[in-house]
Parts: C-alpha cells; sequence; structure tokens
C-alpha cells in the first residue's frame, strides 16, 4: 500500500463505496439480489413505460426499510413522471437493475406504471397523413 493517500486530504463521507477510476464498487447483482426479473408476477417493463409515484403510497416508516437506489428512483419519480429508460439514465443504473427495482417498488404499492399504446391501437398512417395534408391546406 502507498503513502499517497495521505496527500489527497480527509476522506469524503461515502467514499469507501466510489472508486474515480472504476466507478460504483456494489455491483448490479448485489442491488437486486442476484434476481433479474422484476418480482414474482415478473411483470415486463418496456423501455418507455411510464413511472410514476402512487397517489397513496405507503408512509415513511415502510421506505425507510427500502434500499438506496430504490429511494434513488422514488426521488426521480417524484420530480416528475419518467419513462423506464430516463429512470436507468438519470440513476446511472443498468436498466435490467431499474426494471428489477420498479417491480419491487411496484409491488410494494410506491409507483404505478402506465404502459405503452400498443401499436394496433395508434392511429392509420394514412389518417395522420390526411390530417398533417389538411392542416397545411389552412
Amino acid at each position: 500500500m502507498n503513502d499517497d493517500s495521505a496527500d489527497d486530504g480527509p476522506p469524503v463521507p461515502g467514499s469507501q463505496w466510489y472508486d474515480a477510476d472504476a466507478g460504483p464498487l456494489v455491483r448490479p447483482y448485489a442491488m437486486t439480489g442476484g434476481r433479474t426479473k422484476p418480482g414474482p408476477s415478473n411483470v415486463r417493463f418496456d423501455l418507455i413505460a411510464l413511472v410514476v409515484v402512487d397517489d397513496d403510497p405507503p408512509g415513511p416508516a415502510e421506505e425507510a426499510l427500502l434500499g438506496p437506489e430504490h429511494r434513488s428512483l422514488l426521488t426521480l419519480c417524484r420530480a416528475e413522471t419518467q419513462s423506464v429508460a430516463e429512470l436507468a439514465a438519470d440513476a446511472d443504473l443498468p436498466v435490467g437493475v431499474v426494471r428489477v427495482l420498479l417491480g419491487d417498488l411496484l409491488e410494494s404499492g410506491f409507483v404505478r406504471v402506465s404502459r405503452p399504446v400498443p401499436p394496433a391501437q395508434l392511429p392509420d398512417e394514412r389518417i395522420l397523413r390526411e390530417v398533417i395534408d389538411g392542416l397545411r391546406a389552412l
């Protein structure tokens, strides 16, 4: 071990979990308890599925039992409704990890997820083109 650390000044709280060169020292499988699928119901979170904090979430005592990554996702969701992809980017976590953590939050009643509209229910492209052409004609 070298003595370079003595020149770096006092340690920053929480720095034992982060290395500037390597990034977070907690591996994704540790955040999810080794799970790769969200919850026992194996719910699937599309990248564009929107996540919002539930209107009647469990209380602060239950939230205190959550891990730091769960709480981080909740904080992001409280700020604004976000997609699964946005949450993964903002939390700087892999999408697979975010899906598992969101499954936990969904089953615990902290968040709600709205599914994207299936392509079969979207308007026909021909109709959209006719609307655009009609607007241009105005």
